[in-house]
């Protein structure tokens, strides 16, 4: 029998609506934590070796003095006076190499749990810093630490991520593999028409504090050779041509690292095209050992064969 609409019946609808489906909050959940590993990206943008701004009173260094001049928690300050400070060097290549994993970890979905981990840690960090400084605003920081510990606990990497692949297929592999080569290369052909143009090497949007890294033409044209690597690889699903991006990926972020600050950095990249590099490393390596692989099937049992009686005796 119908039921009958009942105006109370709307209202619950409308103020309580039924939880969504497994699917689409599987779905809202990997689009937050991209979202998060591209707010890392952006941040690595101006952590720059090797002084880290020292030298000039800015960037990491400026932000750092701001938890001695604008304490939020003493006990905190006391250290970033007396630890941090003297060690400067080590301390920016530390927060250099655990912003960058957080970047690479959560948009490629390796290792998810332990990366919210140390967001959440990072975001503590971060916010016992700055959270009291002027034109601060201190829920920005217990937000991050919010998102972190959602992504600890809830099911973020079903999706578009390496973590996925450990009960996935090679198929599953294939599709990750063409989905970051796809990615790849709108970044490197944005890239291309930014040179053509003339405009700056900055693949994003600085009003909005969007970046995806810095290429010069050398940068762009590997960047453009790893994507295409690898969405050949995803269609002839070869194994050796996912390694083969993922080493030369990994060595253009590498030399991105070492040539910072000591000479002209030959790919024209940033701290966040190193990490979008890594990304491709990481991708590139995790398909790899999936690709060629196939799930395994029963044995057909023929519909006319039955064991006779003296079967076994």
């Amino acid at each position: 029998m119908a039921t009958t609409a009942t105006p109370g019946r709307l209202i619950d609808a409308l103020l309580s609506p039924p939880p969504p489906g497994a699917k689409s909050g599987q779905i809202a959940l990997t689009c937050l934590r991209i979202l998060v590993g591209l707010i890392w990206l952006r941040n690595v943008l101006w952590k720059v070796p090797p002084d880290f701004g020292e030298s000039r009173r800015t960037g990491l260094y400026f932000w750092s003095n701001l938890a001695i001049e604008h304490p939020v928690f003493p006990p905190y300050s006391w250290l970033v006076e007396h630890v941090v400070l003297p060690n400067f060097t080590l301390f920016g290549w530390g927060v250099l190499v655990v912003e960058s994993l957080l970047a690479i970890l959560l948009l490629t979905g390796t290792a998810v749990r332990l990366a919210a981990l140390l967001g959440v840690a990072q975001s503590i960090a971060i916010g016992l810093s700055v959270a009291a400084a002027p034109n601060e605003w201190p829920w920005a920081y217990a937000m991050m630490i919010g998102i972190h510990a959602v992504l600890v606990f809830a099911p973020s990497a079903q999706y578009a991520a390496v973590d996925a692949l450990r009960s996935g297929t090679a198929d599953s592999a294939r599709r990750l593999l063409g989905g970051w080569g796809i990615v790849l290369t709108v970044i490197s052909l944005i890239a291309v028409w930014n040179r053509l143009r003339d405009r700056p090497a900055v693949v994003g949007v600085p009003g909005l504090e969007f970046s995806v890294g810095e290429y010069n033409w050398a940068g762009a044209l590997v960047l453009l050779g790893i994507a295409v690597a690898m969405l050949i690889g995803a269609m002839v699903g070869l194994r050796v041509i996912a390694l083969a991006a993922a080493v030369v990926a990994a060595v253009a972020a590498a030399t991105i690292y070492v040539q910072f600050g000591r000479t002209e950095v030959w790919l024209g990249g940033t701290s966040s095209a190193a990490a979008v590099f890594a990304c491709a490393a990481v991708i590139g390596l995790a398909t790899a050992a999936r690709l060629g692989q196939h799930t395994p099937t029963a044995p057909a049992v023929s519909d006319n064969h039955s064991p006779s009686a003296t079967e076994g005796t």
